[in-house]
């Protein structure tokens, strides 16, 4: 038994008015077993519990991403960096001065970069990274993970080449001669990443929750593959896991998950069955988002569906009828749409939470719809205040409801709020700056980006808390610090609910409880 004092402790959940209602918590084992007064809480703890001092910081529920590649993160901690790089020479300079350090024979991970805001913004090629890595395989992810840019090693390896046709939901770019140019889009860049495999990935994992608790993360929903899976159930087994992990089922291994007796939910409270994650469209800044109407200045492109309607159908059916929630990514208002008639087609699926991963643009009148099918927007508030200047271009005159956090919960939708890194940081300060501020993190657009849609501070953390939480079906477990509920809380420097939000983005984490054991705190 130990009595967690002298902290201002917010509780949580959607009654948290940011008032501090607490100021001692008594856990025993893994669970919370009162909260109160240090006086009510030491006499329910009785005289031989142990006194952990928090001194006077802010104590919240742990934070929940509900949309983190965790794998891919991890994998990112080493690899290389193209999100600042400014043109392709600066590009190709840093991709050889990371590549000159690898031993041979390996893939070259990391990518992210984004040709939008080169100058020039030029698209790169095959040859281009061939000039700096003649032998090495190289596929690297732009910066929405929807488009690889790879050399003709890579190529060669996924067996890529003029005669390869495009594949369902995807494009292979080529030059006019039908050579590939090294750009996959969307499905076709799937063999690419079937290759790009790590053999140490548990210990990756392992260095990366690491990360994540110095983040104030308590709990994550996972989307990457079944390697990552493979490795989370090993550092369970080891008793080395030390957040929590809701993991998601590929669309390629549902069937198979199926045949394995998979469900969502199954497991226990360290890692647990998620739901299948399936691919609607591609993604804004490859051009890729399934949408009613053209992009600017593009007239005959509307976007990819990555998986057609009918598959969208199947794919549901057959998971629902499995007992597995489904998971679908889409951006486009388009495919917001299409993902909503697929999920009124099926039909009520009690027990199972659906969501939209993303749901960044749709139409206005589909909001209420949503809310009606009770399926979950689980959304990554910076996503916003990156695309600002990407949507003003693209979708100028689009009829749409983008990133309309304050539009959904109006109309009923529940909201789940994550990173969806290493797309962006899984910073969780940053997204509740972005979700309440709507402005970059140097404060413009001055008012904030069409502010009408900002939450409040304590809407947006119970967005990443407990709002996480219902989306997993996991709100009788985590999301709010009550008696009965698992031990998930972080202290941190700055209180939230009190501060500034410029001050808030600016929060340091002290330390990290995960099951009532102390798993990180800053030196």
């Amino acid at each position: 038994m130990r009595v967690f004092r002298n902290a201002s402790i917010r509780t949580g959940g959607t009654g948290d008015t940011g008032r501090p209602v607490a100021q001692a918590m008594a856990v025993d084992g893994e669970l919370i077993v009162a909260v109160g007064s240090e006086a009510e809480v030491r006499e329910a703890a009785g005289p031989g519990a142990e006194l952990v001092d928090l001194d006077g910081a802010a104590v919240l529920p742990g934070l929940y991403d509900a949309h983190i590649h965790t794998a891919q993160y991890a994998q990112s901690l080493g690899g290389v960096d193209l999100r600042d790089v400014r043109s392709l020479d600066e590009a190709l300079a840093t991709v050889a001065e990371h590549a000159a350090r690898l031993r041979p024979g390996g893939w070259l991970f990391g990518g992210r970069w984004n040709s939008n805001i080169w100058n020039p913004p030029v698209q790169p090629d095959r040859y281009a990274l061939d000039s700096v890595c003649p032998d090495l395989p190289v596929a690297l992810p732009n910066v929405d993970g929807h488009t690889v840019w790879a050399n003709s090693a890579a190529l060669r390896m996924a067996g890529i080449d003029a005669t390869t046709p495009d594949p369902v939901g995807g494009e292979i770019v080529r030059y006019a001669d039908g050579e590939p140019t090294g750009i996959l889009r969307e499905s076709a860049s799937y063999p690419l990443r079937a290759l790009m495999v790590t053999g140490d990935l548990r210990d990756r994992l392992r260095a990366g929750q690491e990360e994540l608790l110095a983040f104030g993360l308590t709990s994550v929903h996972d989307i990457d593959g079944e390697d990552c899976r493979a490795a989370y159930l090993e550092l369970r087994e080891a008793g080395e896991l030390k957040i929590r992990v809701h993991k998601a089922i590929p669309t390629v291994h549902l069937e198979a998950a199926i045949a394995e007796g998979r469900r969502t939910g199954q497991g226990d409270d360290w890692l647990r069955t998620g739901p299948v994650k399936v691919f609607s469209d591609g993604a804004l800044g490859s051009h890729t988002c399934h949408m009613h109407q053209a992009f600017a200045g593009e007239h005959d492109n509307t976007g990819i569906a990555v998986t057609p309607y009918e598959d969208l159908v199947r794919i549901f059916s057959t998971a629902a009828a499995a007992g597995i929630a489904v998971a679908t990514h889409a951006i486009g208002d388009r495919a917001n749409r299409l993902v909503l008639d697929a999920y009124e087609q099926i039909g009520p699926t009690p027990g199972l939470r659906h969501r939209i991963e993303h749901a960044q643009h749709l139409r206005p009148e589909d909001l209420t719809r949503m809310a009606r099918l009770g399926v979950v927007a689980s959304m990554q508030p910076v996503h916003c205040t990156t695309d600002i200047a990407l949507v003003d271009s693209l979708l100028a005159g689009h009829d749409l409801a983008s990133y309309a956090w304050r539009g959904m919960l109006n109309a009923g939708v529940a909201l789940a709020f994550g990173s969806d890194a290493p797309v962006e940081s899984p910073n969780p300060w940053a997204a509740l700056y972005a979700a309440v501020t709507r402005t970059r993190e140097d404060g413009t657009p001055v008012g904030g980006w069409q502010p009408e849609q900002r939450l409040s501070m304590a809407e947006a953390i119970t967005a990443h808390t407990l709002g996480a939480a219902y989306a997993a079906g996991e709100s009788d477990r985590k999301g709010v610090l009550a008696p009965g509920m698992l031990a998930d809380f972080i202290a941190v420097d700055t209180d939230p609910y009190l501060e500034a939000p410029e001050a808030v983005l600016r929060t340091q984490v002290l330390t990290t409880v995960v099951g009532g054991e102390v798993r990180w705190q800053r030196l």
